[in-house]
């Protein structure tokens, strides 16, 4: 949610909130530069092609930005705010706020591994996510905190989630979701029934619950 952490861009859901994106949801720049990470990776990707394919001038993009680097984090905000978005459960009658965060949160880290620019990141271009792993925070990250943070106070106050500074819960929270996002694929073994994703997800719903419940 990793994501979880990624490129001055963001991961980010809404169900308690919508976090803002600066990039439209169907910018043509950030369509073609998505097609293009698709197809080649990150580092093959030049700026001339993602004008041929949004069908704009290479000086147009320049206005907006100024490298191939910078339009890429724009997507990443896009596409991870988009997973984060959905991936958050709909609130239902009867139902604490606790369960909500942990079934947005299981569901996000899924989406996240399943979704094919996350994936073709990781494969091609790692070393994209280094940054927002190990020295700062991104957009995306900043956006997942605000939202976790008034999810938690919700659950402060109908009891369902353990009292605790709210900030510090959710980026205690985040840790946890972005080492399951970037790191599960290291730990599972397919062979294995009892070490598939599907099992360490249902791991990592038990962990969040226990971390959660007063």
């Amino acid at each position: 949610m990793a994501g979880p952490g990624t490129p001055d861009a963001a991961d980010s859901p809404g169900t308690y909130g919508s976090p803002a994106s600066g990039a439209s949801a169907h910018d043509p720049v950030l369509d073609a530069v998505r097609d293009c990470v698709l197809a080649v990776g990150v580092r093959r990707t030049t700026l001339t092609d993602v004008a041929r394919r949004a069908g704009v001038s290479r000086m147009t993009l320049y206005r907006r930005w100024p490298d191939v680097r910078s339009l890429v984090g724009d997507l990443m905000t896009r596409e991870w705010i988009d997973v984060a978005t959905r991936a958050m459960p709909e609130r239902r009658p009867g139902t604490e706020t606790r369960t909500l965060i942990v079934d947005g949160l299981v569901s996000g880290v899924a989406a996240f591994r399943a979704h094919p620019l996350f994936r073709k990141i990781v494969d091609v271009d790692p070393e994209l996510l280094l940054p927002y792993v190990l020295d700062r925070r991104g957009a995306s990250q900043e956006a997942l905190l605000a939202l976790l943070t008034d999810a938690l106070r919700e659950g402060h106050a109908d009891g369902s989630v353990r009292t605790g500074h709210p900030a510090r819960q959710a980026r205690s929270l985040l840790l946890v979701v972005q080492s399951f996002t970037l790191s599960l694929r290291t730990m599972t073994d397919e062979d294995d029934p009892d070490l598939t994703a599907e099992a360490f997800l249902a791991e990592l719903r038990t962990i969040l619950e226990r971390t959660l419940t007063p």
